[in-house]
């Protein structure tokens, strides 16, 4: 498969693409290849979801998009990944400064359990060293904190431990930690699979919040939220050697209501996956 998918961003005219993947194939363990010859283009300043079985390569694909895979052993990419049309992987592309830029939320909420809220929220920037250049840490977290509608929820308690906080809310306070930072992209990994239905529509409902500022790729196997939030949806698929590949993407009412591939109707009704 070498297909170039080209998003229609009409829904959102001002959009041009923000990231794009040229002939990306992702390698762990070596030589074992997971995600094979993925050609899209992710506009900017809108929510695009990654869906498909598990197995199917979306978070690898994800994870790909800023580097963080590099932090297992035994992986590797080919291709380009192109942020701004600027290859962060090239040689003298920094992997610190491209997570800077492409931030990421995972699965499980992961607060550092030894730090307060506001330190949590502010840990990336110490571990940088930026708050020794004027920056205020208190302001840098209320604008974070408010970003992720947490703001008025832990402003009178930002000296308590981060663990102190329930599923939901320890969730936005890793997505106001990737805030604070300022990426222009951020990823979310299946961030909302391990809340309850409240917590999930909040974190919904502030992905189209955040949408405005930053644009947003997001694996969920969730086909009602991928429907609810996202401009666009990509359909990944793994094949008989358990390789994803890219089948369709499309804006997101077009992929659910008449897509162009017969496996991408059969995921979405539920005949398979």
């Amino acid at each position: 498969m070498n297909t170039q998918f080209v998003i229609d961003a009409s829904e959102r005219p001002e959009s041009k693409i923000q990231v794009e993947t040229r002939a990306v194939s992702v390698y762990y363990r070596g030589n074992k290849l997971a995600v094979s010859d993925v050609n899209v283009g992710f506009p900017k300043n809108t929510v695009t979801a990654l869906i498909g079985p598990s197995g199917a390569g979306k978070s690898t694909l994800l994870r790909a998009l800023n580097r963080v895979h590099e932090l297992a052993d035994g992986t590797s990419v080919e291709g380009e990944v192109l942020l701004d049309g600027v290859n962060i992987y090239s040689r003298d592309a920094d992997a610190v400064l491209v997570r800077q830029r492409i931030g990421m939320v995972f699965q499980q909420a992961t607060p550092f359990p030894t730090m307060s809220i506001l330190d949590n929220v502010t840990a990336g920037l110490r571990l940088r060293g930026a708050l020794r250049n004027g920056l205020k840490p208190m302001e840098i977290a209320e604008k974070a904190l408010r970003q992720a509608a947490l703001w008025e929820e832990v402003k009178d308690v930002l000296h308590r431990n981060g663990t102190s906080l329930s599923g939901g809310q320890q969730q936005r306070l890793c997505i106001a930690r990737a805030l604070a930072v300022e990426p222009e992209v951020l990823l979310l990994d299946e961030a909302t699979s391990a809340l309850d239905p409240i917590s999930t529509l909040q974190i919904e409902e502030l992905i189209r919040q955040l949408v405005d500022d930053y644009t947003i790729i997001a694996v969920t196997h969730n086909m009602q939220q991928a429907a609810r939030v996202s401009d666009f949806t990509a359909f990944l698929l793994g094949d008989e050697r358990g390789v994803g590949h890219l089948i369709e993407v499309a804006p997101t009412n077009e992929i659910f209501t008449k897509p162009t591939d017969k496996r991408t109707e059969d995921y979405i009704t539920g005949r398979f996956g």
